[in-house]
């Protein structure tokens, strides 16, 4: 007999009987299981015996689908027998599905049970307990049992209590609208240190960071004591790049691994990870990390680091050519979800940023290195495009902390989104403006290029501080 979805409806409301016997004279565990998993909800005169009888079944998958029913039960459930299982099951997913259905009958006198469902040493459990705890609304003695768990080690467990019971709503008084931003930061290049021109910019302004951060020692503008140091010098800008970007909104970070040559012929090169070095400060900052993103370069373009093995092909002293770079994405840590921040544009924003056909659809992304007389590690213009599309809105604000070349800052503009950009260097900081006064697109809204106490000075004014008199200048 071919057993279908509308059959098992039409015994279920039957009562419970014909279900056990239809799973009675079922031979394979495939049947039984296509059987319960098609129950759906359960009528008040469901004969649920079978369920508890199945709970004996040898196949984990069955115990799980029968608990998963009984869970369903509005009475009558048999908490002691679903504790039992719980006590000698060894199927990680039954457990987890029995602490479930006894959370959803939601009465006082299994509380207790679910108490001692937070010392599992399964986290997912312990979120399961947690989750039939919080429906005792305003009970001070479940807020008692989960307070605690803000301290708890998992990462996941400590998330829920926080945003249950500790996080507070900022003061949105004085703060922008999301999708908005503050005036004097609009399509600006400062001419400084980025911790210092960090200090005059609010919280939460920005909405995409894009940036590829110095090279530790490879480029005479990234000398850094140690690799620590400059380790700690980037878990600063982050830091701060963390406070100034909006909830929920993201950082994207492009590194890859350097080699510092070595110094002799008895020496040995060395090769710093810095992706995976940089990956636990960001995400101790609070950055969640998201998504990989390859960039592949052709193989003609990169440094020839196989030559050697070809000509003696001996093991051990393989190096094969770096091709690729990575894209590490971010996002500011919150409860939100990205519907959130998507619903604090109007519908026409929403439409106009649609990303076109022809996007990438996967994390390895083709695309051609570009190379400049002036600066050595520039932007590609397509990777730039594809980030402020795929992360930002149009009107959003851009922030690059390492501005180079600026071409983050012109493909913003490009792209009707608006740049912050700070660069160090005055080599550089004067070549963007020689190329900005090139380039047509800066017209409708006049490019700044400020020194930092031109810079402090408009922030002043946005904030009421001490206004020191400042010449501008706009190209």
């Amino acid at each position: 007999m071919n057993v279908t979805k509308e059959y098992i409806t039409e015994l279920k409301y039957n009562g419970g009987s014909d279900i056990a016997k239809l799973i009675a004279t079922q031979r394979d565990v495939k049947s039984i299981n296509y059987i319960l998993e098609n129950l759906g909800q359960l009528p008040s005169n469901f004969q649920s015996d079978f369920l508890y009888k199945l709970l004996e079944h040898n196949h984990s998958q069955v115990r799980l689908n029968a608990v998963k029913n009984i869970g369903k039960l509005k009475t009558n459930v048999d908490i002691k027998k679903l504790f039992s299982l719980y006590q000698h099951e060894t199927d990680t997913g039954v457990r987890r599905e029995i602490v479930s259905a006894i959370g959803r009958q939601r009465q006082d006198k299994n509380k207790s049970l679910l108490y001692d469902f937070l010392n599992d040493s399964d986290p997912k459990i312990i979120c399961q307990a947690i989750r039939g705890l919080l429906v005792f609304e305003n009970d001070k003695e479940v807020e008692k049992h989960l307070r605690p768990l803000v301290n708890h080690e998992n990462e996941i467990v400590r998330t829920i209590i926080y945003k249950e019971f500790f996080a507070k709503e900022k003061n949105k008084k004085t703060a922008l609208p999301h999708a908005e931003t503050y005036e004097f930061l609009k399509n600006i290049v400062v001419n400084a240190d980025v911790l210092e021109a960090l200090k005059y910019v609010p919280d939460e302004s920005v909405h995409l960071t894009f940036t590829s951060p110095p090279y530790y020692n490879a480029r005479d503008y990234s000398i850094y004591p140690s690799y620590q140091a400059y380790l700690e010098f980037l878990d600063k800008v982050f830091q701060e790049t963390h406070r100034i970007t909006k909830e929920g909104r993201f950082l994207i970070v492009n590194t890859s691994p350097i080699i510092i040559p070595r110094v002799s012929r008895s020496h040995s090169s060395k090769r710093y990870g810095i992706p995976f070095d940089l990956h636990p400060y960001l995400v101790k900052n609070g950055w969640e990390f998201i998504d990989d993103i390859i960039w592949l370069k052709p193989e003609a373009s990169v440094k020839n680091r196989i030559g050697g093995f070809m000509q003696h092909r001996k093991p051990l002293a393989y190096k094969p050519n770096s091709v690729t770079e990575y894209l590490m994405v971010y996002r500011k840590s919150t409860e939100k979800l990205l519907d959130w921040n998507i619903r604090s544009y109007d519908t026409n924003t929403v439409e106009e940023s649609k990303v076109a056909d022809g996007y990438e659809t996967t994390n390895v992304w083709k695309i051609d290195p570009c190379f400049d007389k002036v600066h050595s590690a520039i932007f590609p213009v397509e990777l730039c495009k594809r980030v402020i599309q795929y992360y930002s809105y149009k009107g959003d604000l851009v922030f690059d902390p390492f501005g180079g070349s600026g071409t983050v800052g012109r493909t913003a503009k490009a792209l009707d989104r608006l740049f912050f950009l700070t660069e160090q260097e005055p080599k550089y900081f004067e070549y963007m403006q020689s190329k900005q006064k090139e380039q047509s697109i800066f017209k409708e809204r006049r490019t700044k290029f400020l020194t930092l106490e031109q810079f402090r000075c408009r922030s002043a004014k946005n904030f009421g501080r001490i206004v020191l008199k400042c010449t501008i200048n706009y190209y």
